[in-house]
């Protein structure tokens, strides 16, 4: 994932196939054995996600 995305369909993308990981993540999680890290983790990657989300829409908007 070290490519640069640009255009908007790249960026949709990435976007896509991070929720994917992201819903994968959550999917694999096992109430019995999940501890705090794991939730700890899981919030880090929603984070770098709303990284991405806001600097994408950066780059929208400055299209316009």
């Amino acid at each position: 994932m070290g490519k640069s995305v640009q255009d908007k369909a790249s960026q949709l993308q990435y976007l896509t196939n991070r929720f994917q990981i992201l819903s994968q993540v959550v999917e694999a999680m096992d109430a019995t054995d999940a501890e705090a890290e794991d939730l700890d983790r899981l919030l880090q990657m929603m984070k770098d996600l709303e990284g991405k989300v806001e600097r994408f829409k950066k780059d929208w908007e400055a299209e316009r």
